[in-house]
């Protein structure tokens, strides 16, 4: 705990600076949810090991299951959508932090903290995967999970 935290402990005023991101709820969500699509993406046929090459799987999964835009009636997307998009999110997110580095930030009072929880890489620059997967299940191909995470990882 640093020596902050620890004065605004003993002044009662421990809420008053936000959690760190080891300490937030959404980042944890995040994690979670990361590793939780990763099996389920497994079981369903898709490498999902948290390479960059597994981004390759994720462009396929929404090729597969949402070609135009739109959850297909039968599709792994039909369900859910909402739950399995901020998976996605985080599994993208994960593959960078693993593979590049960095840090998961979250504002848990925040009411939009699915969509606003960001990444923030070593180089100062901040990403916010969650929002990527919904951009690439509207938009299609042109906003290509795979070519995002291979800018973020290249040199």
């Amino acid at each position: 705990m640093s020596l902050l935290k620890k004065f605004l402990v003993v002044l009662g005023l421990a809420g008053a600076i936000s959690a760190h991101a080891e300490d937030s709820k959404i980042v944890a969500d995040v994690k979670a949810s990361a590793e939780w699509i990763s099996q389920a993406l497994s079981s369903s046929g898709y490498k999902a090991d948290f390479s960059l090459e597994s981004l390759k799987e994720i462009d396929r999964f929404f090729e597969e299951h949402a070609p135009d835009g739109e959850p297909k009636a039968t599709g792994l997307l039909s369900e859910d959508l909402g739950s399995r998009l901020f998976a996605i999110g985080g599994y993208i997110g994960e593959v960078i932090r693993r593979n590049q580095g960095g840090e998961w930030h979250g504002n848990d009072s925040d009411p939009n903290a699915e969509i606003n929880v960001e990444l923030r890489l070593p180089n100062g620059k901040a990403m916010w995967p969650i929002q990527r997967a919904m951009k690439r299940l509207k938009s299609g191909k042109e906003e290509g999970i795979y070519a995002y995470g291979a800018a973020a990882i290249s040199p």
